[in-house]
């Protein structure tokens, strides 16, 4: 039979296991090597292979890319179709054929008459633009010629000071409108706006009527006016020249309207469709003639051209 015995447990006299017992504070301290991540120097000789600015994620569909392939596609994303704002030099490239645009009034500039000051002076901020963009101020005008045809181009650039209608813009334009009525040339405007450029007050606000009595005129002469909407184009702009084309054509999901969608909201007490104030939406409803494509544009504008100057091609002949 097997005997079971019992070892003798004195009280105060524990014996403590080697492995539980906590090294001497006095001594020399146990260091362990830290195990290195899977992978961790890999990916960092990655990323600094990778140069910064070479990618671009897209606001809509969320996809990389590549942005020489970006400004191949004239800054449409290739699957979804998304346009990305581009500048006013980019867009007159795109358009007309080599070296025949002609800038008109390239050195006028803004002057702050109101002394305006809001959380900079106004002209300290014309100042900061004028570095940043390398415009004299928000829209470039000039005489150019797209396919066959000659014709008065103005492009508004947004990142100048939200391509506001100031002093200057207003001024640009209906000089440019005069020019062409003169000429007898067709007038096509890219618009894109946060509307009136409340630095200048009044002298703002007097630029809607001016552009608007100058396609008057132009009309009269049975010219011509493509307006071209892209993405915001909002406001005075909306109010004024931008809605007076004998054709209005828009870009893919601009946004296109007087108001924003709060005020009007909160104006209407109504709870508006998802889709509201967007080009697609205008066209449904008949505000706008066409939506086109920025890389289908140029082709889309020449059509266009022969068609509304057709009448005018065949008295010069007959004449």
């Amino acid at each position: 039979m097997d005997t079971t015995s019992f070892t003798k447990k004195t009280i105060g006299v524990e014996t403590v296991e080697p492995a539980l017992t906590p090294p001497p504070t006095g001594g020399p301290q146990t260091t362990f090597a830290k195990k290195p991540k899977l992978g961790a120097g890999k990916s960092k000789s990655k990323k600094r292979d990778i140069p910064e600015g070479i990618w671009t994620k897209c606001n809509k569909c969320e996809t990389m890319i590549f942005d020489k392939e970006l400004d191949e596609n004239l800054k449409v994303c290739p699957k979804c179709e998304y346009h990305f704002p581009i500048g006013a030099r980019e867009r007159i490239h795109s358009l007309v054929e080599t070296c025949t645009f002609e800038e008109m009034d390239a050195g006028m500039t803004s002057v702050d008459p109101l002394k305006f000051v809001d959380k900079i002076p106004y002209a300290a901020r014309l100042q900061q633009h004028q570095k940043a963009t390398l415009l004299k101020d928000a829209v470039l005008t000039g005489l150019c010629k797209i396919g066959e045809h000659r014709a008065a181009l103005g492009v508004m650039d947004f990142s100048f000071i939200a391509a506001s209608l100031g002093s200057v813009v207003g001024e640009k334009l209906t000089r440019l409108i005069e020019s062409a009525t003169e000429k007898e040339l067709p007038v096509i405007i890219f618009s894109a706006s946060g509307g009136a450029r409340m630095q200048e007050g009044a002298f703002s606000l007097m630029q809607m009527a001016k552009t608007s009595a100058a396609l008057a005129y132009h009309a009269r002469h049975r010219l011509p006016f493509i307006s071209v909407l892209t993405n915001p184009t909002t406001g005075g702009v909306t109010a004024s020249y931008a809605s007076l084309g004998d054709l209005i054509l828009a870009e893919p999901g601009a946004m296109i309207g007087f108001a924003g969608p709060r005020v009007i909201k909160d104006t209407m007490k109504a709870e508006l469709p998802p889709d509201f104030q967007t080009a697609e939406f205008l066209l449904n409803h008949g505000l706008i003639d066409a939506i086109v494509s920025r890389k289908e544009m140029k082709a889309r504008l020449i059509g266009y051209l022969d068609f509304l100057t057709v009448g005018k091609r065949t008295a010069t002949t007959v004449s």
